[in-house]
């Protein structure tokens, strides 16, 4: 693979985006943080690309790589702005995606809760004669005028993409192909969505709703990723556009407008990639990372430096069965609204006043007060933020909390700020706790990487509800996504459904299915242009109980596939289902649910430089404001550090406030905080 010296990440979010530019080698970093433009994302990209390399005064041509954390999937499922969407189905199945499984949300009311609305309308699902058996035999052939019929009529609809799913697809895909040529025969420019290619497994329902949503996003994401491609090679970048994917993973912009249902988590699972990257470098393997931007909060669990997978989740309402990190996001940000409810409580999201009109502070015509506002109210971020770009009145956010919270609950001004602040707190505690706790893993074992432009003026108070025992700041924690964009690889799975008793199972036909999906993964590795020594194969076996409603992975060996194999994989599995569910049950039969190979391909990671010898100071304050630092101190003059000002081994105990480029540290009375080796601040939170 050629030298990668320059590459560039940049993450879109609600209200800001971030770039950085990064020498490879050096490890040297130039990064800015541009208000994100909702009309047209790619054109604050574009900005974001322009100014960082004028700061770093190189030239675009030397850019070897670029990476991207996008949102623009995840907002169209949530705000329901996505394609027009027709259907092809077998016939007898036009309502599996309405009728669903029938589940209430665990958070949800049984008798009040209502069923999200689908992406696409019954009448535009048409059913079309043909029939698979499970194993992929055709039971009744595929109609073709029907479906010509079915396809013109839809075309007269005015449909933006459509979706085909036939029963059975994944043990044979020549239905759908077929249907898909006359689809593109009848329906030209239309984008087609197979579930042959979206996820070929078994379960209808999952199948049927990830290929939905994959052409429900289609048009939105190609149309995006054309601007972007556009905007770079207007400004003399050539290198190859990447996309985060959801599994932590890299994908290309061509992959991506193609599957663009793998980028739903795209700008949070970089965030996961980078808390992990600053973690080791902290000596921290054992990680729960929080990224609060500005109108939410994503959170993750990684245990010995492998953040947690989920094979299902949920987005919108809309069940995921696409490997995905298992970030768990809240409404919850810097622009999150403080409102009065009809009960006469306070709460505190997950409305956000977003980057328009953005917070009361920001003087663009927000009006209702945000965590933003009380954080200004109560001192702890200065009248400037994201290094100049925004600056802040405080007057606007203390008439917007006076007016909204204070005066209807008969508190203080700080106190409303300060009642603001907390009642977020906890509901991100409660959010690490889902990934923690409910999961079987106590947070005190963890330490807690806080990022984002506003994690830091929240990590120490988390710390003390949680009982977590350290609080890692990054050095660039405002930008923290982007790190996790310059520290990952090209990452692809296949998966081929075969149900069967693991006992029951040929080993040799096994070794030739796994054969099949190795030889798709080579094929794929080399399209991407990855050279042979960068490439990797891991293989793993989908497994459950007996008739469960789940299954769990089980990583597959080097050693070759045959009888001896077997009961070896039953044993992992046992011990696997014992580790993520605490308990198992060796005497009942075990299945196989299906194959499963991921493909990595290396490509050239960020490696984070240290800045110099540890050498403890104190180090002297750049001035003082009055804090609010809680309800037993109440406002303080507080010490505040410009961290370009400190040097690593720099030492200080709570009350402080130190103010990032990008962000601002509070640090609570009693609370340590020590600038290690690569800038990391380092707070110990007292027990």
């Amino acid at each position: 693979m050629a030298r990668v010296d320059y590459a560039i990440a940049v993450d879109t979010g609600g209200t800001f985006t971030d770039v950085t530019l990064a020498n490879l080698v050096s490890g040297e970093l130039w990064q800015v943080k541009m208000p994100t433009t909702p009309d047209d994302q790619s054109r604050g990209f574009a900005d974001g690309v322009r100014r960082v390399l004028e700061k770093a005064g190189i030239s675009a041509s030397v850019v070897n790589g670029v990476f991207h954390g996008t949102t623009v999937a995840t907002n169209a499922i949530l705000e329901r702005k996505g394609a027009r969407l027709g259907m092809l189905t077998t016939a007898g199945c036009r309502h599996v995606l309405h009728i669903g499984r029938q589940n209430v949300p665990k958070d949800a009311h049984m008798l009040t809760w209502v069923k999200p609305e689908q992406l696409v309308l019954p009448r535009w699902i048409m059913e079309v004669t043909e029939r698979l058996s499970p194993d992929g035999g055709v039971v009744r052939d595929l109609d073709e005028e029907e479906c010509r019929r079915a396809l013109r009529k839809l075309g007269k609809a005015k449909i933006e993409a459509l979706v085909i799913c036939f029963l059975h697809a994944y043990a044979n895909s020549d239905h759908e192909r077929r249907a898909g040529a006359l689809a593109a025969a009848e329906l030209s420019g239309v984008p087609v969505s197979s579930s042959h290619v979206v996820l070929p497994v078994f379960r209808e329902y999952e199948r049927m709703m990830a290929t939905t949503v994959n052409a429900y996003v289609q048009p939105k994401i190609s149309n995006y990723l054309q601007h972007l491609e556009q905007r770079l090679s207007d400004l003399g970048v050539s290198a190859p556009l990447r996309i985060m994917k959801s599994n932590g993973g890299m994908y290309s912009a061509r992959e991506a407008t193609l599957l663009p249902i793998h980028t739903v988590l795209s700008g949070p699972a970089a965030g996961v990639i980078g808390a992990v990257l600053v973690g080791k470098a902290a000596g921290q393997t054992n990680v729960i990372s929080i990224d609060v931007g500005g109108t939410s909060a994503d959170i993750c669990l990684s245990n010995r430096g492998e953040p947690a997978i989920n094979s299902e989740s949920e987005i919108g309402g809309m069940p995921f069965t696409v490997p995905m990190l298992g970030v768990h996001t809240i409404g919850a940000g810097g622009g999150s609204i403080a409102h009065i409810a009809a009960n006469g409580s306070l709460l505190v999201g997950p409305q956000s006043a977003g980057a328009e009109p953005g917070p009361a502070c920001y003087g663009r015509g927000g009006r209702e007060p945000t965590v933003t506002d009380a954080h200004l109210v109560m001192g702890r971020i200065p009248a400037e933020i994201a290094a100049g770009e925004v600056r802040l009145d405080p007057a606007l956010a203390a008439r917007a909390i006076e007016e909204y919270v204070a005066c209807p609950l008969g508190l203080s001004l700080v106190e409303a700020a300060a009642g603001i602040v907390e009642i977020l707190d906890n509901n991100m505690a409660a959010a690490i706790r889902a990934v923690s706790v409910e999961r079987g893993y106590d947070p005190r074992e963890f330490a807690l990487v806080v990022g984002g432009g506003a994690g830091a003026l929240h990590g120490c108070r988390l710390g003390e509800l949680l009982g977590i025992p350290q609080i890692i700041v990054p050095a660039a924690a405002g930008l923290l996504s982007t790190l996790g964009l310059l520290s990952t690889d090209l990452k692809i799975d296949y998966v081929q459904t075969n149900v069967q008793r693991i006992m029951d199972c040929d080993p040799a036909k096994l070794s030739a299915g796994y054969e099949k999906l190795k030889a798709k993964a080579t094929k794929w590795l080399y399209s991407e242009r990855i050279p042979p020594d960068d490439r990797r194969l891991v293989l793993a076996a989908d497994m459950r109980y007996a008739n469960q409603g789940y299954e769990i992975s089980v990583l597959l060996s080097e050693s070759p596939i045959d009888d001896s194999l077997l009961p070896e994989l039953v044993k992992r599995f046992h011990a696997e289902h014992e580790k993520l569910y605490d308990w198992s049950a060796p005497e009942l039969s075990v299945e196989l649910v299906g194959l499963r190979v991921s493909a990595y391909g290396r490509l050239p990671k960020l490696v984070l430089s240290k800045l110099g010898v540890v050498e403890p100071s104190a180090g002297t304050p750049s001035g003082s404001r009055p804090v609010y630092m809680g309800r037993v101190c109440g406002v303080v003059s507080t010490p505040v550090y410009y961290y370009a000002n400190l040097r690593p081994g720099w030492v200080t105990t709570g009350p402080a406030v130190i103010e990032q480029r990008f962000s601002t540290v509070v640090i609570l009375p009693r609370h340590k905080a020590t600038v290690d080796a690569f800038g990391n601040i380092l707070i110990e939170v007292p027990r």
